[in-house]
């Protein structure tokens, strides 16, 4: 399995691509930071964002993309420009008819540390342990979308047998008759 990391941002948007199957050792194949100026239009910022995620999109072939899930923080402006990068992101992979996932920033925290509260040196260290790397990748938003990654590969099984006893749970069970002539 092939994930994409997004860790939206509208200064920073850190994105990261993880291969691997859980239970098993995971790759690293790339990561790195789409940047805007924060002085540029909000349009101009957020079609450099969707440029920057479809070259990525484009470079790594992902077969899913996982993105950190926006929850509400005090500051209200902070709040709305992760939501827009959030949704570029998400649009770009509806347009490939990629499965988006989001996970909140606890859920990531607790995949990959152990603890949902664990601060971001502690992700930062988990994640170049678990990639085998040879320092944390900067910024921290780099890191976070590996870890994002990281958490879909890892979760991605359970969630989708999830999925599929929901569905047939909710699948009407109709009995067949056989009709003799």
């Amino acid at each position: 399995m092939r994930v994409l990391g997004v860790d939206p941002g509208l200064t920073r948007c850190g994105v990261g691509v993880v291969e691997g199957v859980a239970g098993r050792p995971l790759k690293m194949l790339g990561v790195g930071v789409v940047r805007t100026p924060s002085d540029a239009e909000l349009g101009e910022r957020l079609v450099a964002i969707e440029r920057g995620i479809e070259e990525w999109l484009d470079e790594h072939q992902p077969q899913f993309v996982a993105v950190e899930r926006v929850f509400s923080q005090h500051n209200v402006r902070t709040v709305m420009g992760t939501a827009q990068a959030s949704a570029v992101a998400m649009l770009c992979a509806a347009r490939r008819g990629l499965p988006v996932a989001l996970h909140t920033p606890s859920e990531v925290k607790a995949a990959v540390t152990g603890n949902g509260r664990a601060e971001k040196d502690q992700v930062g260290a988990m994640v170049t342990r678990l990639l085998r790397l040879d320092a944390p990748p900067k910024p921290a938003d780099a890191a976070d979308a590996l870890a994002l990654a990281i958490c879909h590969i890892w979760r991605a099984p359970a969630v989708n047998r999830l999925q599929q006893a929901h569905a047939a749970a909710r699948t009407p069970r109709i009995p067949v008759r056989k009709v003799t002539r």
